[in-house]
């Protein structure tokens, strides 16, 4: 049996909640243990000149890079927020290498990380290629139904029916007025509607009410999942990690 576990998780870029405290070295640490095969981050800052050394643990290279170290050896990272100081987005972090990837930005606002950044990774053993999709849409449900519209147009004209997809992230659907049609239309399954009957409750970590997160998958059997809802994960960022492993 060849299993591959994943986890979404949106950094906060590096804050706890509030922004009270840097917290990317722990947030390395506690990605770490958990060593699955691939990460879906989002909010990840790629440069921030201004807050280079300023806070305790600050490091002077992109945040995907630091929390990749020698585990995951191959990345992609999406920019999507630009502003004077530095920019920010998503990252996928993968054990196993990327055939190729590409950032669809999404964003209606030059400030919002929105985008789907879709990767094609080559797994040992396993004839498909794996397709990946990390997201962060928007707060607002006319910009997440053209958001929406904009990955059912990828999905079709990029991910054939036969191959493995995963779609994880922040969707911000707390309402679930924009993503239903995720599993009606795409075949898409969502890992805590399979296990629990509804998405997991994410945000806030420290008292999770809204069910933001999730991970959806194709082509892959279910095995099992849990949203880490224990210490340190309910004081590094805003939202809590969504965890799960599947078999080819």
């Amino acid at each position: 049996m060849q299993t591959i576990d994943v986890i979404t998780y949106n950094i906060h870029k590096g804050f706890s909640p509030g922004r009270l405290k840097y917290m990317l070295p722990q947030m390395r640490e506690a990605l770490h243990e958990l060593n699955t095969d691939l990460i879906f981050l989002q909010e990840v800052q790629g440069e921030h000149k201004r807050q280079e050394k300023r806070h305790k643990g600050q490091v002077d290279i992109s945040q995907f890079e630091f929390i990749a170290d020698s585990l995951w050896q191959h990345y992609a990272y999406a920019k999507n927020a630009i502003y004077q100081a530095g920019h920010h987005g998503n990252a996928i972090l993968s054990k196993y290498p990327f055939i190729d990837w590409e950032n669809i930005n999404v964003a209606t606002i030059q400030r919002a990380s929105r985008s789907l950044l879709h990767g094609l990774i080559k797994i040992p053993n396993q004839e498909k290629q794996l397709h990946v999709i990390c997201i962060h849409l928007g707060l607002f449900k006319a910009e997440r139904v053209d958001q929406v519209e904009t990955l059912f147009a990828r999905i079709a004209e990029h991910v054939p029916e036969n191959e493995p997809l995963f779609i994880a992230g922040d969707f911000n659907d707390w309402r679930e007025e924009s993503t239903a049609a995720l599993e009606a239309e795409l075949g898409l399954e969502e890992v805590f509607k399979v296990l629990n009957g509804d998405y997991a409750k994410s945000f806030p970590a420290w008292r999770p009410t809204l069910r933001t997160d999730r991970i959806y998958f194709r082509g892959l059997q279910l095995l099992e999942g849990e949203c880490i809802k224990k210490m340190p994960w309910r004081v590094m960022s805003d939202h809590l990690p969504l965890l799960a492993r599947f078999e080819f």
